[in-house]
């Protein structure tokens, strides 16, 4: 029987990002996390286990993935698997905190829409900024995520520790997974997390950004089963 699935949701999106995996796993147990109630990474942490069946195997994307670091060190006994999409095990630095405090002006300023905008060019690799289904995609889960989530969200982020320290204690099976075109992490993030965790892999998803799971579901859906599979 296989272990129920827990998806951990990246900042400024809902399930919908998730929506091709949930429509190739009808049958499994799968549950995507609250990413809108907690304004700390700590909070995000323990609401995910307080939630969670006894033992699962753990998604997450972006946000999501600096929960599930937390997660390694609060409980992890309780995870099987880890698959990280998109994230980085490190604080931020001078250039991400004054990205996000712009994205916080905007939105105390009253431009909370602008903020989408401003990160499609981060979101997508150029050649699809044109695509209205991503795009519409984007706009919509950033607006049912609303201007006052998102910026609990960003304050979770900004506050975040370095997680790199313990990367080493992860005993699980863990696959990485990264966008060549990502605007928000790198490939050396990734590398970095790949080399820290004892029999780590990554895969690399040509012509994707920020969001694979919808961006090139055709690899990222058979690339993730097979890992929850094995």
């Amino acid at each position: 029987m296989s272990l129920p699935i827990v998806l951990m949701t990246g900042q400024l999106l809902t399930e919908t990002v998730w929506q091709p995996l949930l429509e190739a796993w009808p049958d499994r147990e799968v549950t995507v996390v609250d990413n809108r109630s907690d304004d700390t990474i700590a909070g995000f942490a323990q609401r995910l286990l307080d939630n969670a069946p006894p033992k699962f195997i753990l998604i997450a994307h972006a946000m999501g993935g600096f929960v599930a670091f937390e997660v390694m060190r609060r409980a992890p006994e309780r995870v099987a698997k880890l698959a990280l999409i998109a994230t980085l095990a490190s604080a931020d630095g001078p250039a991400q905190t004054a990205r996000r405090q712009g994205y916080i002006d905007l939105v105390e300023s009253g431009n909370f829409d602008r903020v989408v905008e401003e990160r499609i060019p981060i979101l997508f690799p150029e050649e699809k900024r044109g695509d209205e289904r991503l795009l519409g995609i984007a706009r919509r889960m950033a607006a049912d995520t609303g201007a006052d989530t998102f910026l609990a969200q960003q304050r979770a982020i900004m506050a975040r520790i370095d997680s790199r320290p313990r990367l080493g204690e992860i005993a699980v099976p863990t696959l990485l997974v990264w966008g060549e075109k990502d605007g928000i992490t790198s490939r050396a993030h990734h590398d970095e997390i790949a080399r820290a965790i004892p029999g780590a892999r990554l895969e690399v998803i040509a012509g994707a950004g920020h969001l694979p799971m919808i961006e090139a579901p055709e690899v990222v859906v058979p690339l993730l089963t097979e890992f929850v599979d094995a």
